[in-house]
């Protein structure tokens, strides 16, 4: 199977999908974050990074889709494909950060891929409202992500709101994750696993 975990920046996706990958054993997968050669620059100058960070992304994820579906293993991916192109280039051409042309030219190259990528068999949507999420950003410390401002990951929640109203791709399952710190309460972790097990298997916990 291919299971995929989405939300916003400082929602938790990626220790979940740590957690998750070792409790059942699954193979997984994460964003090309730290070797993103654009990253840093973008987040110190948005409109003229924009356009280079998302084809990359966009490139990386659809190689991480293409090994997904080779694999005969369950994987656990960290953000699909889809986000790329709903949440963050929509997000940035809306904001005036990634010019028409630029924007044209990403749809163009998303809707190419896209045709060729088979949905994740269950989609985990991390809804964190913005006090939860600057939280968590502020913790893990990244030097790059200092400059991200309020109001972008406002937007970014917008958008994300939007998408998932309108997900219709699989199965999905939309965990609120405000009241939760599944690292430190292995209870809140039990909750969501046995919210999983009901997706994928049917089983009541």
């Amino acid at each position: 199977m291919h299971i995929a975990v989405s939300g916003n920046i400082g929602s938790g996706k990626t220790t979940l999908t740590e957690k998750l990958a070792k409790h059942y054993g699954w193979t997984a997968t994460f964003e090309a974050v730290d070797d993103n050669p654009y990253l840093s620059d973008f987040y110190e100058d948005m409109k003229r990074w924009s356009f280079h960070l998302q084809v990359y992304f966009l490139n990386s994820r659809f190689n991480q889709i293409r090994q997904i579906r080779e694999s005969q293993e369950t994987v656990i991916q960290d953000r699909t494909i889809y986000e790329d192109a709903y949440i963050f280039a929509a997000n940035l051409y809306r904001s005036q950060l990634i010019s028409e042309r630029d924007y044209q030219n990403y749809l163009s190259l998303f809707h190419s891929m896209v045709a060729f990528v088979q949905p994740p068999d269950l989609l985990i949507y991390l809804k964190a409202d913005i006090p939860k999420l600057v939280g968590q950003i502020e913790k893990r410390g990244r030097s790059y992500e200092n400059a991200i401002r309020i109001d972008y990951l406002k937007n970014l929640n917008t958008h994300y709101e939007d998408w998932i109203a309108q997900y219709k791709e699989g199965k999905l399952l939309v965990i609120d994750v405000n009241q939760m710190d599944y690292v430190a309460n292995p209870e809140d972790f039990s909750a969501v696993v046995n919210r999983i097990d009901r997706e994928l298997y049917g089983l009541f916990a």
